[in-house]
């Protein structure tokens, strides 16, 4: 890493026990603290990571709201995360004007019209063994340092019978040398695709949210044009143990990632982006599949008719 960015990583980088409760409990102040899951058909896991949450809402008052935003479940999500305690909402009725689409964006941008967070935590509605400071680690910097504005969380991501460091094969292959070659400012971040991060209100609902699995990438290199690397921190949560995607899907998770890049380093990218792989068909004879990649942006939450008029608070701000 260049000076600047390595002076960046020792200063903007902590772990999870640097931010103790009681700590964090003697700077939260008046600071709103809204926990978003994006969920789709996650039914076997959520409640765990609801129930987690709630336990350390109740706890500590850390944390004021715990929102599901489901995404389109087929299977019982949205019941058990009710019954675990959280506000559920489905992505068909929240902005009905602005129409609804497929893909986790969507439902990370609409979450921003149905809290009322200064400070929004989003943590994947997947994870198998949920712990506290996957919450408590990302505030830490947001409630200490009126600087910071988005803190992403780094871990090990055990792939079975890979080593503890193999989950993360999209981000190894495809994201950290597209960074490196277009936004080497942010050689630094540990996991640039990372589901577990947070962020104040006035930077999420400032930057525009991208459709499918490139929302976390276009945050991020959003957020250092837009206000610069300083305002990036990360902590390092641990581990993180989740459900793991196969070979194929992999491949189109690193298509979007492609594309999202490329597009934001002004690269030339085909429209429609797609991706085509191959299956082999009933004769036993490999046969190709395109898919059209989730990627089309949503604007701005703060440019949307009707959100203002459900904060009145950032209304106030500002006009």
């Amino acid at each position: 890493m260049k000076l600047p960015v390595q002076a960046w990583f020792e200063r903007s980088t902590t772990r999870a026990r640097d931010w103790p409760i009681d700590r964090l409990r003697a700077h939260k102040a008046g600071t709103r603290v809204s926990v978003v899951l994006p969920a789709l058909d996650e039914e076997a896991t959520v409640g765990r990571v609801v129930g987690m949450v709630r336990r350390l809402a109740e706890a500590t008052g850390l944390v004021d709201e715990v929102v599901v935003m489901d995404s389109g479940s087929t299977d019982a999500t949205a019941e058990v995360a009710a019954a675990a305690g959280a506000v559920v909402h489905h992505r068909d009725e929240v902005l009905p004007a602005t129409g609804s689409r497929p893909g986790k964006g969507e439902v990370l941008w609409k979450s921003l019209a149905v809290t009322t967070g200064d400070v929004v935590v989003f943590v994947d509605a997947d994870l198998v063994d949920p712990q506290p400071q996957l919450v408590t680690g990302l505030l830490g910097p947001l409630l200490t340092d009126p600087g910071v504005e988005l803190v992403k969380g780094c871990y090990d991501r055990p792939l079975a019978g890979a080593g503890s460091t193999s989950g993360g094969r999209v981000t190894e292959l495809v994201a950290r040398p597209l960074l490196s070659a277009f936004f080497p400012e942010l050689v630094g971040v540990v996991q640039p695709l990372g589901g577990e991060y947070a962020g104040r209100r006035r930077l999420l609902e400032a930057v525009p949210f991208c459709g499918g699995y490139g929302v976390e990438i276009a945050l991020l290199i959003d957020t250092l044009r837009l206000r610069g690397l300083p305002a990036i921190a990360q902590v390092d949560l641990g581990r993180r143990q989740h459900s793991h995607q196969d070979t194929a899907a992999l491949g189109r998770m690193a298509a979007q990632i492609s594309h999202v890049v490329h597009r934001r380093a002004g690269a030339e990218v085909p429209e429609p982006p797609s991706i085509t792989q191959f299956a082999r068909d009933g004769y036993g004879h490999y046969a190709p599949v395109t898919h059209l990649l989730e990627l089309e942006e949503r604007p701005p939450m703060i440019g949307v008719e009707g959100y203002l008029a459900g904060h009145p608070q950032r209304a106030a701000k500002v006009s």
